[in-house]
């Protein structure tokens, strides 16, 4: 099952996709997170991709590509794959045809997670995280047994660069305009499905399942 997730900042994907991995065994392939595994490591992407990073701005077409189809030729993806954060453009896309033809695999689904711009910059700006184990809380949804700090290593949990209300909203109005006609492209190749990403993360991914053809 090869899907990719469809959404704005702070949808849900992330999540989404855990769920699909636990049932399925496909992994998630998140670019935010291999981004940011590189601005911690210092590596030389994380050296380009950092300071546009935290400016709200989105990493070059050739680099997010580049590390996509390293990631797609690794074996744990043999069984499939969900995508979560790419494509971003209808430019992009048409690369990931490229590669996918390329690597003899087609997609089954792109499932749009939709959620309304005030609800995402909530979700976005009260998230917090542990700088030690990654652990992810958020103030009101999900809040540490003891405020401010890591449950499981008593980390004085912090906001993201990416996480505050300003970058948020600069990422929503580039999203709008850059990444929204990604539904047009998809629909025209009968892919799409749109899902209400407002709910329970349960009741969400049952929906999750029977856009992508596994209903429970």
């Amino acid at each position: 099952m090869n899907l990719i997730l469809l959404g704005p900042p702070n949808a849900g994907k992330g999540t989404q996709a855990k769920k699909l991995y636990a049932d399925f065994h496909i992994p998630q392939i998140s670019t935010g997170d291999i981004l940011r595994k590189a601005v911690k490591d210092g590596t030389a992407l994380g050296k380009v991709a950092g300071p546009l990073m935290a400016a709200g701005q989105y990493v070059p077409d050739d680099v997010v590509i580049g590390i996509v189809e390293e990631r797609l030729k690794e074996p744990d993806v043999a069984k499939g794959f969900v995508l979560d954060g790419f494509p971003r453009t209808p430019g992009q896309a048409d690369a990931l045809d490229r590669m996918l033809e390329r690597l003899g695999r087609q997609l089954n689904a792109v499932v749009s997670l939709e959620v309304p711009h005030s609800t995402l910059v909530e979700r976005g700006s009260g998230r917090r995280v542990c700088p030690n184990d990654g652990s992810v809380y958020h103030v009101t949804q999900n809040p540490p047994k003891r405020a401010g700090l890591c449950d499981k290593c008593s980390s004085e949990l912090v906001q993201r660069e990416d996480d505050t209300p300003e970058v948020i909203e600069r990422r929503l109005r580039k999203y709008d305009a850059e990444t929204s006609p990604l539904k047009d492209f998809y629909a025209k190749k009968g892919l799409l499905k749109s899902v209400d990403g407002v709910g329970s993360p349960e009741g969400i991914y049952e929906e999750i399942k029977k856009a992508a053809g596994r209903p429970s």
